[in-house]
């Protein structure tokens, strides 16, 4: 097995992940959250609370983002709802209907309320739910929930804290969000709209019970801009018995049209600006080895991106299109890949990583945001500059030349991604409401 350091271009290997330096944009006055991964900012640890250990709770999911539309906040909240669930809590989900009629439907064991709701104009797929104060009243003091956890501040989520608060409910806030997900059309944002995106984040964090982010870098931009609340890292978490390595299918492969005779670097996504997979398409006309790239995902960029690869010359051979790839198939997909690749400058986390890494597959991932927390630089993959496709072409040339390579980096995103079991994140959101249940809203 030869080195990354000998097989490597120097420049790629000294990649060194700088600390992110944010200015604050809004005085809140000092800020008292404490960012802690592994404990709530009160001195608990995981299972600390004056609740009977194991009490079932009562827990209102609420999300302004829910499936049909693809995404990682529906993703999320749908595994939240089902995981707590399965282990013996009462859940519902408070979300956007898919038309503009609401109903109440069930999923699995979660009743799911749907909110009547219109499209995002700002957003493809995404769709705005509205409902009053006094329907909102309604339903929480019919199902008396012990907490209320907040995925998105925008109305479902907005009213939602509202009446936690006059009802003395204690409230979880978990941001998901950073202002490129608020505008992915636009290549530039203002730096008014960024300001303005953040101190209303910040300002509806203020307000709630306790704050939760993913990952450290995603709640340090919240308290380095005036978050106060006690805050927590709780990550989204990935179910490691669902993704997990094992041989490809040849059904799979041949159902997506993908190569059996050469590596397949893999990126899973919506496919919006955002995401970068254009820069993945400049890096694959750079290549000087033989992959095909298999892009799973639809979105408002697909137009362009397939444009793109014809302009580019790269044919089905060299880059595959799989459209949606439905749930129970997307493991399988995975198991595919020789590397994942994701140049996005839009994540939090990145569940996708994180599949990938539990599939056991080597990622090369933009330096941008919460990715260097998943993807150790020459360890289980390489960390590029956002927007560099030669750069991101380089160290996937690297991977695919280097096979044993390949395989050190899988067993190390097998290693890393242990810490992100499901369950335990699972057991860290019971912990926090039981807390916060037994202290009541603040």
């Amino acid at each position: 097995m030869h080195s990354p350091i000998a097989t490597t271009p120097e420049h790629l290997l000294n990649v060194t992940v700088r600390p992110l330096r944010f200015g604050l944009l809004f005085s809140y006055g000092s800020s008292g959250a404490v960012i802690l991964p592994d404990h709530d900012n009160r001195g608990n640890g995981d299972g600390a609370s004056n609740r009977p250990r194991g009490a079932a709770m009562r827990v209102l999911v609420v999300s302004d983002q829910y499936a049909p539309m693809v995404g990682g906040v529906p993703t999320v909240t749908r595994a939240l709802a089902r995981g707590l669930a399965e282990r013996g809590h009462l859940v519902r989900l408070l979300v956007p209907s898919p038309g503009r009629r609401g109903r109440v439907a069930a999923d699995d064991q979660v009743a799911v309320d749907f909110r009547r709701s219109l499209p995002w104009p700002w957003y493809d797929g995404m769709r705005l739910a509205w409902t009053s104060r006094s329907a909102a009243r309604k339903l929480i003091t019919a199902f008396e929930p012990d907490v209320i956890h907040i995925h998105s501040p925008l109305t479902l989520g907005a009213t939602a804290r509202i009446v936690a608060r006059q009802l003395g409910i204690p409230v979880v806030y978990t941001n998901h969000y950073l202002p490129e997900n608020a505008r992915p059309a636009r290549r530039r944002r203002s730096r008014a709209f960024d300001a303005v995106f953040y101190s209303y984040l910040v300002w509806f964090g203020n307000r709630s019970s306790h704050v939760t982010a993913p990952t450290s870098t995603a709640l340090r931009l919240l308290c380095d801009r005036g978050l106060r609340r006690a805050s927590t890292v709780i990550s989204n978490g990935v179910d490691l018995a669902t993704y997990r390595p094992g041989p490809g299918s040849d059904e799979i492969r041949d159902r997506y049209g993908l190569r059996a005779d050469c590596p397949v670097i893999l990126t899973v996504g919506r496919l919006s600006r955002e995401k970068g997979v254009d820069v993945l398409l400049d890096a694959a006309a750079r290549l000087t080895q033989d992959a095909q790239i298999a892009i799973a995902g639809t979105g408002p960029d697909e137009g362009r991106l397939r444009a793109q690869a014809e302009r580019l010359g790269l044919a089905d051979n060299r880059v595959r299109f799989l459209g949606f790839v439905p749930g129970p198939e997307l493991p399988a997909v995975y198991r595919l890949a020789d590397v994942f690749a994701i140049p996005s400058v839009a994540e939090l986390q990145s569940l996708t990583t994180m599949e990938a890494m539990a599939s056991g597959v080597p990622v090369v991932a933009a330096d941008a945001h919460a990715l260097g927390e998943l993807v150790g630089h020459g360890r289980n993959g390489f960390l590029v500059t956002p927007g560099r496709p030669d750069e991101l072409a380089a160290c996937l040339d690297v991977l695919l030349k280097e096979p044993e390579l390949r395989a050190g980096m899988a067993a190390e995103s097998l290693r890393a991604i242990s810490e992100h079991e499901l369950s335990r994140s699972l057991a860290r959101w019971e912990s926090l409401y039981g807390t916060l249940a037994s202290a009541g809203a603040r």
